[in-house]
């Protein structure tokens, strides 16, 4: 199975690679527009000189079986759109692109060429969060907060807050009949965001808070008086009288624990397998989040 990877960023390199460069019978080609980083991961992979390539033409040659886009979002479209249009199955990285029009674009081209296309939303498949989708749900809330990193608010809500948005949709127990918008905007930079989905008998809070003095993720789902905490994606907590704590184990990679592991499996079993996945579901997300960018350029101090 040929497998192409473009773009050789951090992500690539910490959390895709260390999975796809050790996944059995599969032929792995690299493209970046960098030759030293290229040639340096490539080393690191033991890849010959016909698996380096600097331009996605190069790589398109290869005859594809399926491809992963880790490039800059900017460039996202027309990567994604090049590999739709020559029928390769491709997974990106969230977000699928900066403006709705472009995501919606790209979902209706895979459509129509009947090409699979994934977007990389780790966290559905991150262990502790699979384990709170069988859990009573009828609050659901998660934080995602950083340290001194206020930004502009369409970059900020679709490159780190759709991972908050797409887990209150993986997790809302029914549909969503309520949508509101709180946040803080000050010299036209997104300071913190607060999302509220509510339906029958659910309501599910987002937060991320740029500003907080703690680089965090927590989430907790409750009802029927029991609650389950999952604290940075690593350990689960059982609320019911006495808390129980089950920690991850000291040799499970960081990228099973994240979920990137199994959301690779999962796209290349159904590659093998000639089922074309949709990203229908995906779109709702960005959609969502396009909702989200309008609510908070409409606060005072956005500009």
């Amino acid at each position: 199975m040929k497998v192409g990877c473009i773009g050789l960023g951090d992500i690539a390199q910490k959390a895709y690679l260390p999975v796809l460069g050790t996944r059995p019978g599969l032929e792995l080609h690299l493209q970046t527009r960098t030759p030293a980083t290229l040639d340096r991961v490539a080393d690191t992979l033991r890849l010959p000189a016909g698996h380096r390539h600097a331009t996605l033409d190069d790589l398109l040659a290869q005859d594809l079986d399926a491809a992963f886009v880790h490039a800059p979002t900017g460039a996202h479209p027309e990567i994604v759109a090049r590999l739709l249009e020559a029928g390769v199955p491709t997974y990106v990285d969230k977000p699928l692109a900066y403006r709705l029009a472009d995501s919606e674009r790209l979902v209706t081209l895979a459509e129509e060429r009947d090409v699979s296309l994934f977007v990389g939303f780790n966290r559905r498949y991150a262990p502790g969060y699979v384990q709170c989708s069988d859990h009573p749900r009828e609050l659901i809330l998660m934080q995602k907060n950083r340290i001194g990193l206020p930004e502009e608010p369409r970059t900020m809500i679709l490159d780190d807050f759709i991972h908050v948005v797409d887990t209150l949709r993986f997790l809302a127990p029914g549909p969503v009949d309520d949508v509101t918008v709180r946040a803080r905007v000050v010299d036209g930079l997104l300071h913190h965001v607060v999302l509220q989905l509510a339906g029958d008998g659910f309501t599910a809070l987002g937060v991320m808070n740029r500003l907080s003095g703690s680089a965090e993720e927590i989430l907790e789902v409750s009802g029927q008086d029991t609650k389950r905490q999952v604290v940075n994606l690593a350990e689960v907590i059982d609320h019911k009288g006495q808390p129980t704590v089950r920690r991850r184990g000291d040799w499970v990679p960081v990228a099973r624990q994240r979920g990137i592991e199994q959301a690779v499996f999962a796209f290349l079993d159904a590659v093998r397998a000639g089922k074309v996945l949709s990203a229908r579901d995906a779109l709702a997300t960005h959609e969502l989040c396009e909702q989200v960018v309008r609510e908070v350029r409409r606060r005072p101090g956005a500009a």
